[in-house]
């Protein structure tokens, strides 16, 4: 069965709420995030990412590049209000929801005799009437393709890929707009002549294996538009992370740290929503550049920033000078078994 899924991705979901809540905000650049040295932008709206600004962005670079840049705290006990009514929208269309963070989530609607594309107008309209947000859809035969189409048309608006289509959308598409296609990896996909998937197609997969190693066996599948990952609806968490994929790899460790720091926050707040689950271990992760990973992790129930900070130096130390793609965070229950999930 050809499966029907919706990506639904919030537009700048933590600035929106805070330009809805004070009117005063409407028009002017506003970022998200501690407003200190050390502090690093959760999200940026419109207004302020036409500077350059954008999450993860360390506060004092996003005043650079934008000194009028409205700076407010974060809220999570807000946005998680807000997230919770969003999701009981989900909740409507369908059981099949994989949250993966407050202002995101895959919902497979197979099921339903309507079709996707009038399924994610009617849910986007619903969050707008319900919350004065703005969602982006993109509806696809799988997550993968659904999750690039979210992107196509935002802010407000929303992409389907049929079946039908997948083929010719792969083929025209950019390899940037592949999940895990950063700065250098197109510079690197630039120099055998890739530009697009349908350039990247032309390449068999013993060839591409031999050019790229394993990332190319990951892109082989990908530019194809290939992806049998089904929505995960599984609410048994036996472990609680975030993570964060960067647009161009990272070489410099400090400002790994702030991003560290405000990934542990995020998990920090998440998971004192959940006092009846005894932290096992705390973890941090890393991918990096030629996509091989590493995880180190420390025994213990606390979650001191000194302790995430110790176990970045020591999974950074593993790269052997090679930069990062991705940094995962997060923390293990007591009944964790050995996969770490990463939201």
């Amino acid at each position: 069965m050809i499966r029907k899924i919706i990506h639904i991705d919030m537009d700048c979901f933590y600035a929106a709420i805070e330009v809805r809540d004070d009117p005063s905000l409407e028009g002017k650049p506003v970022g998200v995030g501690g407003s200190s040295g050390r502090g690093v932008l959760t999200t940026a709206n419109y207004e302020a990412r036409k500077f350059g600004c954008r999450s993860a962005m360390p506060v004092f670079k996003a005043r650079q590049l934008c000194p009028e840049i409205i700076l407010t705290p974060v809220r999570f006990d807000v946005y998680r209000e807000e997230s919770a009514k969003i999701r009981a929208i989900f909740g409507r269309y369908t059981d099949l929801v994989q949250p993966l963070s407050l202002d995101e989530a895959y919902l497979d609607v197979t099921h339903r005799l309507e079709s996707g594309a009038a399924l994610a107008k009617e849910i986007r309209r619903a969050i707008y009437l319900e919350t004065g947000l703005t969602a982006s859809a993109g509806i696809a035969p799988n997550k993968m393709i659904a999750k690039v189409a979210s992107d196509w048309n935002k802010p407000d608006g929303q992409l389907e890929v049929r079946p039908e289509d997948v083929d010719g959308f792969m083929r025209g598409l950019r390899v940037a707009k592949l999940q895990g296609v950063g700065k250098k990896g197109q510079e690197t996909l630039a120099k055998f002549g890739v530009e697009t998937c349908g350039d990247l197609q032309q390449f068999s997969k013993v060839e591409i294996s031999e050019k790229l190693g394993r990332w190319g066996l990951e892109l082989y599948e990908r530019c194809r538009g290939r992806d049998e990952r089904e929505v995960s609806v599984d609410r048994t968490r036996k472990s609680l992370s975030k993570e964060r994929t960067f647009r161009e790899n990272i070489e410099d460790v400090d400002w790994l740290m702030n991003v560290l720091r405000k990934l542990r926050t995020e998990v920090e707040e998440a998971v004192k929503r959940k006092s009846d689950q005894e932290i096992k271990s705390r973890v941090v992760k890393l991918k990096f550049e030629d996509f091989t990973q590493t995880t180190a992790e420390k025994a213990g129930g606390l979650m001191e920033e000194s302790v995430y900070e110790e176990l970045l130096r020591l999974a950074w130390s593993r790269g052997g000078g090679k930069s990062v793609r991705l940094l995962g965070v997060g923390v293990k229950f007591e009944e964790e078994e050995n996969q770490l999930d990463l939201l």
